[in-house]
């Protein structure tokens, strides 16, 4: 089983037996768990099976359908539990992009899943310090909160810190927006956001700035939730499913071209041969395909962004 290089790091290849191996490309991901997860943290997937329909039977979500039995994991995303946890074992989920980490608690013995952090290996100890500074670390410091100090003792890998406690410059993921709920932002594979910025009143922090990997950069709150370091799995988008048949496994069905169908199922369908009627570009549902069509409302714009990521608008972006 050769293992080729490609900017940096390896991919898993195969001897091509068939061709659907001969193309067959995978990130190296030895230290996953070969195993089943566990039973009570995950739940069915109502809907599977329906390839994507309603309840009326027809089509809402195109390109659904035929894919492998599967269980929803139930990921912890408010790490609202205090104390250490301990990484029992790294786990694939066929439900998302990053891998999953099983941890437990170091008193209560409670498992749960979290998105683990790239770097991440069973026997790590993680903590949330979501419900505040713990007493024996406040006394390691003297009862007196030195920020330096507190960051060397809590920003680790895998780490959950409300926002105001995470120094400037630090790549963070599974980042919330409002205080008291889970993550929202940077939980696939490979993203996280940087910490910018933090608006302050006085001597308090009232906002903190993070800049995502779109370009984006936004306000979210000071107790919101954040977990230290990148979410795993970052040489995700280089795989190659290798066949068509792979792409079925995953529930994802073909996409045909307009061209291809009949009048009746696609603005672009019918004629004789391969013509669209001599009409500009459209979807399946008549909206215009090219030419920076916008779709957004500019009355109410979002007051959280600070700075909207670039957009492309139809037109060839420069270089500059």
């Amino acid at each position: 089983m050769p293992r080729r290089k490609k900017g940096g790091f390896q991919l898993k290849t195969y001897k091509p037996r068939t061709p659907g191996v001969r193309h067959l490309r995978r990130p190296i991901n030895d230290h996953l768990w070969k195993g089943k997860p566990v039973r009570k943290l995950t739940f069915t997937k109502l809907g599977h099976g329906k390839g994507g329909r309603n309840n009326s039977g027809r089509v809402v979500v195109r390109h659904r359908g035929g894919g492998h039995r599967r269980r929803i994991r139930t990921i912890d995303y408010t790490r609202a539990e205090p104390g250490k946890h301990v990484v029992e074992r790294i786990e694939y989920d066929p439900n998302r992009s990053a891998h999953i980490a099983l941890v437990e608690n170091a008193k209560t013995k409670v498992k749960s899943y979290i998105i683990a952090a790239e770097g991440m290996r069973a026997g790590d100890v993680v903590e949330s310090f979501r419900a505040g500074i713990p007493n024996e670390l406040l006394a390691s410091m003297g009862g007196v909160v030195d920020p330096g100090m507190l960051a060397a003792k809590t920003v680790f890998r895998g780490n959950c810190l409300p926002m105001h406690m995470v120094p400037l410059g630090t790549q963070v993921y599974c980042v919330g927006s409002t205080p008291g709920k889970g993550a929202v932002f940077c939980r696939s594979a490979g993203t996280y956001a940087t910490v910018i910025a933090k608006e302050e009143r006085g001597k308090r922090v009232i906002d903190v700035t993070v800049r995502l990997q779109s370009g984006e950069v936004r306000k979210v709150s000071k107790d919101a939730c954040c977990t230290i370091g990148v979410a795993s799995n970052p040489h995700h988008h280089f795989r190659q499913l290798g066949k068509a048949g792979r792409s079925r496994w995953l529930n994802i069905r073909p996409t045909v071209r307009g061209v291809a169908m009949n009048a009746v199922d696609h603005p672009h369908g019918g004629g004789r041969g391969k013509s669209k009627g001599n009409v500009h570009p459209v979807s399946i549902w008549g909206t215009p395909a090219k030419g920076g069509y916008k779709t957004r409302n500019k009355k109410n714009p979002n007051i959280r962004v600070v700075q909207e990521r670039p957009r492309n608008q139809g037109k060839r972006r420069s270089k500059a």
